[in-house]
Order: C-alpha cells, then structure tokens, then sequence
C-alpha cells in the first residue's frame, strides 16, 4: 500500500546579499521604499511540501505516491522526480501557470526577504482522491487553500487515515475551518508557533484539540518535539545533528519519519525518534532534497542514537 502525500512542489531560489539589510533600509525613509540587493551568490532548489516530505519517505524506502499541481515550467522537476523513483502519476500539469515558487534573500545576520508565488498550487483542488487506488494513509500538507479542505474532506469520506500538517498554510483557515480539520483528520502535526496559532483562531486549549485526533505532535526546534496521544504526552528529545547548517525542509523530514511509523504500527516514543532523526539529518545539509544517506546508514544513525534497532 502507498502512503498519499498532498502539498505543493515548488522551486526556491535562495541569494546571498553579503551584507546587512538594516545598512540599506532606513526607518526614516521605508514610506519611499526603493532598494537593490547585489547578490552574487544565488542557488536554486527543489522544494515544496509535498516533494520534500515524499523524498525523505523514500529514502526510508517508504512508499510515497504526490499528489500536486504544477506549471508549464515543471520539466526539470518532473525529471528530477522521476530519475529518484518517485511517483509523479497524481502531479496535475496547469497550463498558463508556473509552478509555485519561492525567492529568498538572505543577509549576514540571516534575515530574509521572500517573496513567494503559488502560480499552480492554486488549482490543486483539480487533484481528487477518488482517482487514487491503493492507498492506506495520507497527509494534507500546505498548499491551496480550496485544495487542502477538499483533500481533508475526500480523505474522510474515504475512510484514509491522514496527518492534516497546516504548516505555513494555517493562516489561511478560520477557527471553524481548522476544527473541521482536527475533526476529519486522524493525526496533526504543527510546531510550537502554529500550536499557539491554532489555540488562538479555535479558542481551545492544546490538550483539548489533542482528544479531537489520535495523535496530535508539537514540534519544538532544538528542544525536540511533544506528542500528545492516549491521554499522555511523550517529550522526544532532539537528536544532535553533524552540522547546523540550513533548517529549510526540517519539518518535512520529521513528517516523512512520522508517516513511515504510522504506517508500520510502531509506539509513539519510536515513531518520534525516526522523525527526530530525519530533522538532524536534513538540517546538516543545504537545501530540502540534498541529503542523501542510504536506508542501512539512517538504521546506523538510529541506533547510535536510540540504542535500539531501527526494524
């Protein structure tokens, strides 16, 4: 069986301005804002959601199958996709659209300027559940707004289990909206910042949105991660990583790990161990897709952390 991954696939273009904003912005001038950023470094990256969190799945030999919607641009990535092996069959080609895509600058303090276009990820409501075969779990992941209620809905009415992970997507949703997905979805994950978002826009308490769903998990950066499930809470500690090196796509390797331990049936502490793993993993590299350890070196890593066996 396959594990559905809804989000969005998108393209980041990440510069380097070596200097500091703050010497080029002036408080006293920002009401006639116009400034240029010499940026002599500039890489491009595969990103998105929905192709991080399949990529790390795959690397647990898991079973990912995308569900996206991308522009007239997408070729590279859908090469990309399928030289890894991924399964792109549910990737909706919009045309007169590009695929979504983010432009980030960043200075020597490492703040940043991004500007973010969802070009296709706007029709991924054009995406159904129903034309999927095979499928024993989901996750609703951040992408359009329509398309993320629809997906919660199908995935429902289907009787598949699914993660709902509103990400950066949870500003969009009312506290009605965001009760009607605790309600559909059998699992949630956010981190520390949507969990107080979350609490704020339902006007209910964190452990009360927990007895909405099996399993609701709370991200918490370097101070690991909490998951409120069976009426307990299970601290995970963090795993520490090789190298601090770019924290983009963190949270996704975390949910390939939460996925992979949903499907297999394990206990909560191990399933929050492998995805503690993959976030310290993930963060040694630059980029969502740029780590490559092999299915034997994440169990080596498991165990030299855990002391356990990873199967």
């Amino acid at each position: 069986m396959r594990t559905l991954i809804c989000g969005s696939l998108a393209y980041d273009t990440i510069m380097v301005f070596k200097d500091r904003f703050k010497h080029h912005i002036l408080p006293e001038q920002i009401h006639i804002l116009n400034v240029a950023f010499l940026v002599p470094d500039m890489r491009r990256e595969y990103g998105g959601c929905a192709g991080n969190i399949a990529y790390n799945l795959h690397l647990l030999d898991g079973n990912p199958l995308i569900m996206a919607a991308v522009g007239d641009d997408c070729e590279p990535y859908m090469l990309r996709l399928k030289k890894l092996g991924l399964d792109a069959t549910h990737v909706r080609r919009v045309p007169d659209t590009y695929t979504a895509q983010a432009f980030i600058t960043t200075d020597l303090d490492d703040n940043q300027i991004t500007a973010f276009h969802p070009g296709a990820m706007n029709y991924s409501h054009e995406n159904r559940i129903g034309e999927v075969r095979d499928v024993s779990l989901g996750i609703v992941a951040p992408d359009g707004r329509e398309g993320m209620l629809q997906h919660a809905r199908e995935f429902h009415e289907r009787g598949i289990p699914f993660v709902f992970d509103p990400g950066q997507g949870l500003p969009m949703f009312d506290g009605a909206e965001l009760r009607e997905f605790l309600r559909l979805a059998d699992y949630c994950t956010v981190n520390d910042y949507e969990a107080k978002l979350m609490t704020e826009r339902t006007g209910r308490p964190l452990e009360e949105l927990a007895r909405e769903v099996r399993a609701l998990v709370v991200t918490l950066g370097g101070n690991g991660s909490r998951i409120y499930a069976d009426g307990s809470v299970i601290d995970i500690p963090a795993v520490t990583p090789e190298a601090l090196l770019d924290p983009t796509g963190c949270g996704d390797a975390y949910r390939a790990g939460l996925l992979y331990g949903i499907e297999k049936g394990w206990s909560w502490e191990k399933t929050g161990r492998l995805a503690s793993l993959m976030g310290a993993i993930k963060i040694a590299h630059r980029g969502g897709q740029n780590h490559k350890p092999t299915r034997a070196e994440i169990a080596a890593r498991y165990r030299a952390a855990w002391g356990e066996d990873l199967d």
